[in-house]
């Protein structure tokens, strides 16, 4: 068989003679039936679903956003990453109503993808033929939990099935925390949940818990854009899990949203300490400032180089090119 190159370009071309066709069927057409298959996206793939990124890249392809980047996000709230990507056009990158082991821990981190599909014995077997010739070993709900390195977060998509659905217990939690020192975001179920509360540093985000074993499920692909939800996941996005809910924050806009959330702090320090202080009332703080005011705020920022969370530098480029 003539060997067939996957390309976004191809796909668009596809759909739009037939608009019915929907991408999933597009996709497992070039990733199953090509020569060269593999479970995964190739590193050249993830590049072409990624190309806004412009900075180290994994030997997989996918962003390595800066673990410094990842530390700060923690401060961000929901509201003002949700509020950022949609002033970008970003709509649909929040999913809400999880079930958490630890509601009180902030989780981020750069997202390996899962599909999980109902089974189909055909297509079962094509997966792990091809698992096989790439030397894969063991079940395939573990093989996601091979490819993950520090700082990763395992983001599977298992069409929300709780009951025979369960992607992990807590051995498999135990090798997903020992390679990324993280945990997991399902749009599906777990086991063993009083094994995985064990775990010193892991928290999982599910939809359910069950003590069912995984049945009747297969593996669609690793590393291959996935739903959660309401929000459309990207391997190499990086995600801010919170007790309100989840977050997938494409990796070229990662900067932006913790400078923008930095940068919201530092006006609000500066305007609570004036307000008390009896310098501006309430209506100059909360409205557009004035030339005056933005002048007190730089003055501030000299004389206050303690409250910054970044750099002066960084600051200056973000003030540089904020309208505010």
């Amino acid at each position: 068989m003539k060997e067939i190159c996957f390309c976004p370009r191809l796909i668009l071309k596809t759909r739009h003679m037939n608009k019915r066709i929907p991408l999933l069927v597009v996709f497992l057409f070039f990733a199953f039936y090509s020569k060269a298959q593999k479970v995964t996206l190739t590193a050249e793939q993830i590049r072409a679903f990624t190309p806004e990124w412009k900075g180290d890249r994994f030997p997989d392809g996918r962003p390595k956003t800066n673990d410094q980047l990842l530390n700060r996000l923690k401060n961000v709230s929901l509201e003002e990453a949700w509020g950022y990507l949609r002033n970008k056009g970003y709509q649909n990158q929040f999913e809400g109503d999880w079930m958490v082991l630890f509601p009180d821990s902030v989780m981020t981190g750069r997202v390996v993808t899962a599909q999980y599909l109902p089974l189909r014995p055909d297509v079962d077997k094509i997966i792990k033929d091809i698992g096989k010739t790439e030397r894969r070993i063991g079940a395939t709900n573990s093989w996601p939990i091979d490819v993950l390195k520090d700082g990763d977060v395992y983001v599977a998509d298992s069409y929300g099935k709780i009951v025979d659905g369960t992607l992990i217990g807590d051995n498999l939690g135990n090798a997903i925390y020992a390679k990324s020192h993280r945990g997991v975001i399902f749009y599906g179920s777990v086991r063993d949940a009083e094994g995985l509360e064990e775990i010193n540093g892991f928290n999982a985000w599910m939809k359910g818990y069950d003590p069912s074993y995984i049945q009747q499920m297969m593996l669609g692909g690793i590393n291959v854009p996935i739903r959660i939800g309401r929000a459309t996941v990207l391997p190499g996005d990086v995600v801010l899990a919170k007790k309100g809910g989840v977050i997938f924050i494409p990796a070229h806009l990662v900067e932006e949203v913790v400078l923008n959330a930095e940068f919201i702090a530092l006006q609000d320090a500066f305007g609570h300490q004036r307000l008390k202080e009896g310098k501006y009332t309430p209506g100059q703080i909360d409205t557009q400032w004035t030339e005056e005011i933005k002048k007190d705020f730089l003055k501030w920022l000299d004389d206050n180089p303690e409250k910054l969370p970044m750099s002066r530098q960084e600051l200056d480029q973000f003030m540089k090119d904020k309208k505010w």
